[in-house]
């Protein structure tokens, strides 16, 4: 089951990992959740972690395997599809499985008997909080549960890159002027329903930081010119009247309609908007999802000071919030976002990066200034 060579990180991060689910899944069951996940133990996540990390570093056909590896029994999932023979766990079995089963929401299923963990089958579908290590890239893993009802992005738990482990910390998010979509993020405010707005911004985040250009998405109050004041005018990229097709979409969504269909066009005005983004400059969008514009140069307000030190903030294990000069988290994308912030201070910006960092900045009513949330752990 176990390579030769042992991942020393699985180990170290296999013990928190263990005590992280088994405390999630008892004040679950002791709130009276149905259909909740079995608990993983330490010996099983550490095995599941170091067989991932060197399949990882393994090649098929010129391709490092992309596999979400979901610890749960076959009666624990529905409509499993389930292999004729049981086949053993170890870095072989995952590349070469990998072709088949890299395409988003296809979990292949693990278990543990005697001793030993054992690949049955796969499956679309697994339950609340179950444990998942996701192959994202070669040595990079991520360890993520299914948040509670389902609903949203998975939770993520840990990033495993290399011998460098970050584990999450979700008290980095217990401020009570944490924006929503961070909170939302590290599972603070579950359940998080498919059509709430936070939702919404996580999947452009997400989208956002797939394309890999780099952009700036500015969220501004609803019938509100202020903006204005902090962007170079004439506008490059009007939008004229506002889009609101994902606007619509959202308030459209009924309960008891169509599921399938309605999300679908949902990914579809998601993957629409944030492509836009990629577009050198800022989107300008409401928080009821009207687009104002795109490739905007932002500007310092009239009257507005410089910007000098923010507060930065990773939800890591061991982390700290620093103040930092406002040059020192990032170029120029993220300094002129911090900018907007100081002089828009009841907007959201949310900065990704071309190397795949991702922060939110907004401002701080308790610290007086800019705060910039680097999430990028959370998003992958």
């Amino acid at each position: 089951m176990m390579n030769q060579n042992t991942y020393q990180a699985a180990k170290t991060a296999s013990v928190v990992l263990e005590n992280h689910f088994k405390d999630l899944i008892r004040v679950a069951i002791e709130k009276g959740e149905q259909k909740i996940a079995s608990i993983p133990k330490q010996q099983n996540i550490e095995a599941i972690i170091n067989v991932a990390f060197w399949a990882s570093l393994r090649k098929e056909e010129g391709r490092s395997p992309k596999i979400s590896i979901s610890f749960l029994s076959p009666e624990e999932a529905e409509q499993p599809l389930l292999f004729g023979v049981r086949l053993p766990f170890n870095t072989n079995t995952l590349v070469k499985l990998a072709p088949g089963i890299e395409r988003a929401g296809v979990h292949l299923g693990v278990w543990e008997e005697n001793g030993s963990i054992y690949i049955w089958g796969t499956t679309l579908t697994i339950p609340d909080y179950c444990f998942v290590c996701d192959v994202s890239e070669a040595g990079l893993l991520v360890i993520k549960h299914r948040r509670l009802y389902g609903f949203g992005k998975y939770t993520n738990v840990a990033v495993l890159k290399g011998d460098e482990i970050k584990i999450i910390d979700k008290q980095f998010g217990s401020e009570k002027d944490s924006p929503s979509v961070v909170t939302a993020l590290l599972d603070l405010n579950s359940p998080c329903s498919l059509n709430n707005g936070v939702n919404v911004l996580i999947q452009l985040a997400v989208s956002m930081r797939k394309h890999q250009h780099g952009g700036i998405l500015l969220v501004v109050p609803p019938n509100s010119s202020e903006w204005r004041k902090s962007i170079v005018h004439p506008l490059t990229y009007p939008v004229y009247p506002s889009f609101g097709s994902l606007a619509k979409l959202m308030e459209d969504y009924k309960e008891e309609t169509a599921q399938i269909e309605w999300r679908i066009k949902l990914y579809n005005e998601v993957e629409n908007i944030a492509g836009l983004t990629a577009v050198d400059g800022a989107m300008v969008i409401s928080r009821d999802f009207n687009v104002y514009t795109f490739g905007a140069k932002i500007s310092r307000k009239d009257a507005s000071a410089v910007l000098e030190t923010i507060l930065y903030i990773e939800p890591v294990d061991g982390g700290e919030a620093k103040e930092r000069f406002a040059g020192e988290v990032g170029g120029t994308r993220h300094l002129s976002a911090a900018q907007f912030i100081y002089d828009q201070r009841d907007a959201l910006a949310m900065v990704a990066s071309q190397d795949g960092h991702f922060t939110v900045f907004s401002w701080s009513e308790v610290a007086n200034k800019v705060q910039a949330h680097r999430i990028d752990t959370l998003l992958i």
